[in-house]
């Protein structure tokens, strides 16, 4: 386990085991949200990271005959 500590600015450093293993890097962004009185930091990478992420998924479902 990693343990933080927040500056007089309230600011925080993203351990590097945890940067490299998410692939953070500089000027990415991170959502921050409060869940149950913790906090979570959520990284969001550029688009193109999710292409063929869902290769190979079966698309085919039992539909209703009124259902297109």
């Amino acid at each position: 386990m990693d343990f933080v500590k927040i500056s007089s600015k309230y600011q925080l450093v993203i351990p590097r085991k945890i940067r490299k293993s998410l692939g953070i890097k500089p000027g990415e962004l991170i959502k921050i949200i409060t869940y149950n009185g913790r906090i979570e930091l959520i990284p969001i990478g550029p688009i193109e990271k999710l292409n063929g992420f869902l290769k190979g998924i079966d698309t085919k479902i039992e539909r209703d005959e009124d259902r297109i």
